[in-house]
């Protein structure tokens, strides 16, 4: 990630480069607001700069494998934080977006501005290991008509986060928006088929239907027969929309195939339309006439769905409606393995098998639990944005990640994808899942998925804190106008974000938060701000240091000599002054003077032992030297009566 550059007043400095005018706003490129930007360098000011939303995490790959620019591509430039915004910068559109041309395009336009250098774009994406994910009218654009098309911007928030049901395949479609994942080019190669028939028609299609009537049609009749309906097409547009519209992604032509049309429309491959019933089968609010059909039925409506299962109606539509006895046995073998299996009262088991039957029925289709569909790489920018905006939805994705459903599924589909892989992530996400402490749990789990999430604590509000770089900043900013006595300087925000982006050594430290007495707390958090100060940050931190201090006394109370004490508390004073947070920590833990005041203290305490034991022996004598006192007192009164007798007597006698 850029350096955050200084601010300057007519504007923030991204990458010690480029001058971000917020002053001059542009139309909205792939779903995020846009501001002019310009090169302090070389002059340059047709560049933008787009603001990045912080519950939706940008692309990382992307500012690394798109370094090197693409034709027709609007690629990132550079990235970098000025206060508690980032901003990733690009070369400004060309034109206005092709949405503004209502009327059908002619063929040879398609061909030449649109297909050729789109499937040119798509290719050397691929070659890098990336997908566009962005591919609509309102993100291409063109300097003119006759002009070849550029693509806007797809890597400042989730894959195909902005992307209409109707340019996305239906697998990708029914997905929570920030689940859908990377994806495949074939992806690409299918919005790239949807915006030539948009553009051919001169207008969308379907614009009259809400996304899930679009996602029905879709799944019952094939995309290109649900878009393309009874539209006259140009014969080569129509022969290449229909396969790059294929369901099955390995269908689709490849970007390669697509730069040359001609080749691509001979090598066309026939694809069976699906298998529809001779009447629906009824689950819950809509019906099914085919098995994909009825695995988006089954995702969306998983109550009723399992009911269903477990009544056997499922098996039996399959077997009679619709004629597939070979999907009918595998479903129903798998209703019967789940019903030995499980207990009556496994509710997670019962989810299981319905996710598990929507793979058998359709193989293309995601992971669903509990109504929720994602893909399985898009579950770190799902949990991000489910903990902004949807915490319904982090409950049934804490789940899939601590049953490893990721894996499960794959199993079930293991001609689509390579099960010993998905089971290996799926492990790893839930062993980050299950570490325990305050730095641990979800929280932790989406900043590891998401190495460019920004920290959410409100402690560092007003600050954009992505890298453990930025966090002390913002920390010292926020140390000027905090009760210091009533609050920690990490909580339970911090603390994940700290343990995902530091080493596992730092582990223990950051859990005694959450269950330490309060002088162990402070001193794991401030062994912890002394490693980042020494190692991210050498210079004076005189607030942080302050708001330690505030919170030592717990600390400072465990040293016994009085002398003792006021000497530790003058010299972290001092130290508090001054900024280091390493010195403070030696002065607190300070092993020779610990073992001195320990060796004090039980010196003391043998001391107050004998002298409580002297004090106990004299009390334990005190009934003893009683009975001595009154004998003694009797003798000397005795002695004192003959005394004062014999006195009395020879006074007398001499008288």
């Amino acid at each position: 990630m850029a350096s955050p550059g200084p601010v300057r007043q007519n504007g923030a400095l991204i990458a010690d480069q480029y001058l971000v005018d917020a002053g001059r706003m542009l139309p909205a490129v792939g779903g995020l607001a846009a501001c002019g930007a310009a090169d302090q360098l070389s002059g340059r000011t047709d560049l933008m700069a787009i603001r990045l939303d912080r519950s939706l995490p940008p692309r990382p790959r992307a500012f690394q494998a798109l370094l090197t620019p693409i034709d027709s591509l609007l690629t990132p430039l550079a990235y970098g934080t000025a206060g508690d915004a980032c901003y990733a910068i690009c070369v400004a559109p060309p034109g206005p977006s092709i949405l503004s041309r209502k009327r059908p395009w002619p063929e040879a336009e398609l061909l030449d501005c649109v297909l050729r250098p789109a499937a040119h774009v798509l290719e050397h994406l691929h070659e890098r290991g990336m997908t566009h994910r962005g591919i609509r009218p309102d993100n291409a654009f063109q300097t003119a008509p006759g002009q070849p098309i550029v693509l806007g911007s797809a890597w400042t928030a989730p894959p195909a986060m902005s992307q209409p049901v109707l340019f996305e395949p239906p697998y990708s479609a029914m997905c929570l928006p920030s689940g859908r994942g990377d994806g495949s080019i074939a992806d690409d190669v299918y919005a790239l088929g949807v915006l030539l028939l948009c553009l051919a028609i001169g207008r969308t299609p379907l614009a009259q239907l809400d996304d899930s009537a679009i996602l029905r049609r879709k799944l019952e009749l094939g995309t290109y027969a649900a878009l393309a309906g009874d539209e006259r097409l140009p014969p080569i547009i129509g022969d290449l929309v229909r396969g790059m519209l294929a369901e099955d992604p390995e269908h689709r032509p490849t970007p390669t195939l697509l730069r040359d049309p001609a080749s691509a429309r001979g090598r066309r491959v026939a694809a069976r339309p699906p298998r529809r019933a001779q009447r629906p089968i009824v689950l819950g609010s809509g019906e099914a006439w085919n098995a994909r059909s009825l695995a988006y039925a089954l995702a969306i409506e998983p109550d009723q769905g399992l009911n269903a299962l477990r009544a056997n109606h499922v098996e039996q539509w399959l077997r009679r409606g619709l004629g597939d006895a070979q999907l009918a046995t595998r479903v129903e073998e798998l209703v019967r393995h789940r019903n030995l299996d499980m207990s009556p009262n496994d509710v997670d088991g019962e989810a299981a098998l319905v996710m598990r039957a929507i793979a058998v029925l359709d193989p293309l289709a995601p992971l669903c639990w509990r109504g929720l569909a994602l893909w399985p790489d898009g579950i770190g920018t799902a949990l991000a944005a489910a903990q902004a905006s949807k915490p319904d939805a982090v409950v049934p994705l804490e789940e899939i990640i601590l049953r490893e459903e990721a894996g499960n599924w794959a199993a079930a589909r293991a001609e689509r994808c390579d099960a010993t892989v998905m089971r290996v992530e799926a492990r790893q996400q839930h062993s980050w899942l299950q570490q325990r402490g305050e730095g641990s749990g979800v929280p932790r789990l989406a900043y590891l998925l998401n190495p460019m999430m920004p920290c959410a604590s409100p402690l560092v509000d007003g600050h954009w804190v992505a890298r453990l770089a930025d966090l002390l900043p913002a920390l010292e900013e926020t140390a000027s106008h905090v009760d210091r006595r009533q609050g920690e300087p990490i909580d339970t925000q911090l603390a994940a974000f700290i343990a995902a982006r530091l080493e596992r050594r730092m582990d223990n430290d950051l859990s005694v938060q959450s269950g330490g007495a309060m002088g162990a707390t402070c001193l794991a958090q401030l062994r912890v701000l002394a490693q980042l100060q020494s190692r991210l940050h050498p210079r004076p931190l005189p607030g942080v240091a302050a708001w330690l201090a505030a919170r030592a006394g717990p600390v400072l109370a465990t040293w016994r000599n009085r002398e003792r004490r006021a000497a530790v508390e003058e010299r972290l004073r001092a130290l508090t002054q001054a900024g280091y947070l390493a010195p403070m920590l030696q002065v607190l833990e300070d092993p020779a003077g610990r073992s001195a005041d320990m060796r004090d203290a039980h010196e003391a305490v043998r001391q107050l032992e004998q002298i409580d034991a002297e004090l106990a022996q004299i009390v334990g004598g005190a009934p003893g030297r009683a009975v001595m006192a009154v004998r003694l007192g009797q003798e000397i009164a005795a002695g004192l009566g003959l005394t004062a007798m014999a006195t009395v007597l020879a006074v007398a006698a001499l008288g």
